[in-house]
Parts: C-alpha cells; structure tokens; sequence
C-alpha cells in the first residue's frame, strides 16, 4: 500500500517490550480477516534475505490492533497471496 509519499511506517512492541520499527507493503483481505506485511525498516534494500513479516489486524476493545499468528495454515496462506501478490507486481 504506497501512497504518492512513499510507504507507511508503524513501531510495534514484541513481547519482551522491544520497540520494533516496520515498512508496511501491502495489506490483503482473506476468508473475512485482515493482514498486513512489513518488513524491518532497517533492512538494506539490496539485502534479499530479509524477513517478511505479516500481522493479523484484530479489534481489542474497539480499536484496531495487530497480532501474531499462530496457525501454520493461516500463516501459509497469506505469505502465499502476499508472495503471489509481490510477484504479480515485478512483472508489470
């Protein structure tokens, strides 16, 4: 998800209380739940061995919020369509 700016930047706190600075690249909607994947904002852009991180937006307490994913499955299948995604776009 670019905008005319360039991408989003959000900081996220791990479990250990960590302050963890993200690029947002895109977002996707699957079976009714929202992702969202980053990647570290310090990463070299010519470094392709990076990870790729994808959060799950859920609502706590009526606001927005991101979590982990648990479930192997559920985790496959959006790296697959945010993979498929990304691919689609070197072509063009």
């Amino acid at each position: 998800m670019e905008s005319e700016y360039g991408n989003d930047f959000v900081t996220v706190v791990d479990e250990d209380g960590n302050e963890i600075e993200l690029e947002h690249l895109d977002t996707a909607e699957i079976d009714d739940n929202l992702y969202m994947a980053f990647i570290p904002a310090d990463v070299d852009e010519d470094d392709e061995d990076f990870g790729l991180i994808i959060l799950k937006v859920v609502s706590e307490d009526g606001e927005e919020a991101f979590t982990t994913i648990e479930d192997e499955e559920e985790l496959q299948k959006a790296f697959d369509l945010f993979m498929e995604r990304n691919l689609d776009e070197e072509d063009d």
